[in-house]
């Protein structure tokens, strides 16, 4: 073995010591990998640093000490955002001696005002990186803040700055802040420049999401066109309820008027507010979700609160009148075709990624819940003829819904029976031979598959055990793949086929749940599944059929209440929030196999009471060439790509996550 690693020439690539390990200082990390804090490099993502500037003044709006809001396109790609309020802090910061709180915040990552919520009951996320990643990813930032009746003025350049802090002199009749900047090109591209029409379209947005807000939109003559004027101010007394009317124009809907309202949450924890419309004619359900004045496109944990809302409201008012077959009327038939709009206000909202595409604080669905329901439930009552319209038109869609299922059904039911000849020995199947509501849950090892078996639903979820970490299908040859045993278990159970002869027909379950251990081994484990889903059954990943479960790794008790945390920030907020200053016995599960079923059933597969994450392509990618890259480069034959990647993200890990 020694004769192996000595023989062959060394090379400088093979100079593994300390002097090859980079550490990347400041936001050096922004400007290397700008994907892991916008999304990319694309428009989106360049809007996404208007976004980030804009959603900081909202929250100064939002938390009642801004009033007004400035968004100003300049010739030359430059974008100018200011506010009315507070303005950042300009005195020194205790942390960093020399250095003002402006300069830490444009400066620094995870700095901010929002972490502990002295400064903002609610805001726009918790990452604390947004102005500064702005900041290292543009040519030129200026800041001006005018506070206690003086103005001041820092410049900065690529996440560093190039000024001191100045007083440029008295502001009698100012107060806010000002950020001026201008995206990179070396990021973006030299091409790559503001929409004008996408930028004034998000301002009049956060009007429609605040009433209590004047935003001003101004841009360069040259950049103004007939959807898009020089100078406009939007304020919407009516909030959601205007903003859909005018998406509505003059077609014809199911119910007038629409259903809208708003509602606190108890405790002060925050407020939903909403407007939903069923028009007669549509094309397919048009959607908006917003926390904090964030969009979250892909929904989240406030979509699936109003979905449990309108969904029980319907079925409610079809026992008042009599309809004894709505029980069979789904979230999908209620929600086929609709118009809506939803907005939430919460404390401490945790999103999926730092583009916050999607919310996951879990109580957003119960205030959510709670608090459209009663409104839901008063609207189809006070008019019976407005819910009967409503509820006949669900009906419809579910009698149409049901018609599609029996004609599947009819086509799958001889391949289906022949399939199940030749299932895998370790596949506990549900008793449903239909898809449609089904589940398979891919779990790992014998003794959490068991857990599992004794957890499930039978009628409608399957469990299929694996043994430990598959094959990493993006680094194996084909004869590899196809001599594996494990994947062809996979395959056998799906009954679908692969890459070019996938079926959709022939898949045998409608969701494909990966559920492995919430740590790291679980997490390689998921990684290694997602991969083989993206580059053998890419189909069934892009129609939505692909899943991660979110199992709890701790157990927090006190008492007679027990409550169950995600993970380790989850937990500190538990701790903080449902226990107070109460003693806290916590209990760690090591693995799936630890939980009971009763816990493993509440916490992790009941969809009343569970959390789960669709594993999607990003819509923009047409084809799967950008994300085949990426998995590339992760998972494939190369290990100095893996190695950089963990390289870059070595200094966002705590010690305890390093240990993990």
């Amino acid at each position: 073995m020694s004769d192996l690693f000595a023989s062959g020439a060394q090379t400088p690539a093979d100079n593994y010591d300390a002097s090859a390990i980079e550490v990347l200082e400041g936001l050096e990390p922004v400007r290397r990998r700008p994907g892991m804090y916008i999304g990319g490099t694309d428009a989106r993502a360049l809007h996404h640093l208007a976004a980030e500037v804009i959603d900081n003044s909202m929250d100064e709006a939002v938390a009642g000490h801004a009033s007004r809001i400035e968004v100003v396109l300049d010739p030359g790609n430059r974008l100018t955002v200011s506010d009315n309020g507070r303005g950042i802090p300009v005195d020194p910061h205790p942390k960093y001696p020399g250095k003002s709180a402006l300069e830490v915040i444009l400066t620094t990552l995870h700095s901010g005002g929002k972490f502990e919520g002295r400064a903002y009951s609610t805001s726009g996320g918790l990452h604390g990186v947004g102005v500064s990643v702005v900041n290292a990813l543009s040519t030129d930032t200026v800041v001006e803040v005018a506070r206690e009746k003086k103005l001041y003025r820092q410049q900065f350049a690529k996440g560093v700055a190039t000024s001191k802090l100045e007083e440029v002199g008295a502001a009698p009749n100012r107060r806010g802040t000002t950020v001026s900047f201008t995206p990179d090109p070396e990021i973006f591209g030299a091409d790559a420049t503001f929409s004008a029409e996408r930028l004034y379209k998000l301002a009049r947005s956060k009007a429609y999401l605040f009433a209590g807000v004047e935003i001003r939109w101004r841009c360069d003559p040259s950049l103004a066109t007939d959807d898009v004027p020089e100078q406009a101010v939007f304020q919407f007394p009516g909030g959601l309820a205007d903003h859909l009317n005018e998406q509505l124009g003059d077609r014809e809907c199911v119910t007038s008027p629409s259903f809208a309202g708003r509602q606190d949450f108890p405790d002060g924890q925050g407020s939903a507010e909403w407007a939903v419309a069923w028009p007669v004619w549509s094309d397919g359900a048009s959607t908006s979700y917003y926390c904090n004045t964030i969009p979250t496109p892909d929904g989240g944990t406030h979509e699936a609160g109003l979905r449990a809302a309108l969904t029980k409201g319907i079925r409610a008012f079809a026992d008042l009148v009599g309809q004894k077959k709505a029980k069979d009327i789904t979230p999908d038939d209620v929600f086929n075709g609709v118009e809506l709009m939803l907005s939430v206000f919460i404390r401490n909202p945790h999103f999926q990624s730092q583009t916050k595409d999607r919310l996951t604080s879990l109580e957003a669905a119960r205030f959510v819940e709670a608090a459209v329901r009663d409104h839901f439930d008063h609207y189809l009552a006070d008019n019976m003829d407005r819910g009967r319209a409503l509820l006949g038109a669900v009906l419809e869609r579910m009698d149409e819904r049901l018609k599609r299922r029996a004609e599947r059904e009819v086509k799958r039911k001889t391949a289906t029976s022949a399939r199940k000849l030749r299932l895998p020995g370790k596949l506990t199947d549900c008793a449903n031979d239909d898809a449609e509501g089904t589940e398979l849950f891919i779990v790992e090892g014998d003794s959490a598959g068991g857990s599992a078996k004794q957890a499930r639903n039978r009628k409608t979820q399957a469990i299929l055990p694996i043994r430990g970490k598959i094959l990493n299908v993006a680094s194996a040859t084909a004869d590899k793949i196809r001599a594996n045993q494990e994947i062809a278990d996979l395959q056998q159970a799906l009954g679908c086929g692969i890459r070019d002869k996938f079926s959709e027909d022939a898949l045998r379950y409608e969701r494909v749940i990966i559920m492995t251990d919430a740590d790291v081994d679980g997490a390689h484990i998921a990684t290694l599944l997602m991969t083989f889903f993206f580059q053998e059954m890419p189909e069934l990943v892009r129609r939505g059929h692909l899943y991660l479960a979110q199992p709890p790794l701790y157990r927090l008790t006190s008492g007679a209440k027990s409550a169950y945390a995600r993970d380790d920030a989850h937990r500190a907020e538990l701790e903080r929030t449902e226990f107070k200053s109460r003693k806290v016995e916590v209990a760690r599960f090591k693995g799936l196999g630890e939980m009971n079923p009763q816990q493993l059933r509440e916490t992790t597969m009941d969809p009343a009471s569970r959390s789960l994450i669709r594993i999607t392509l990003p819509s923009e990618y047409q084809d799967r060439q950008p994300v085949r890259d990426l998995v590339d480069r992760l998972m494939g034959k190369n290990p100095e790509h893996r190695f950089q990647f963990i390289q870059s993200r070595a200094s966002a890990l705590s010690g305890d996550e390093i240990d993990a």
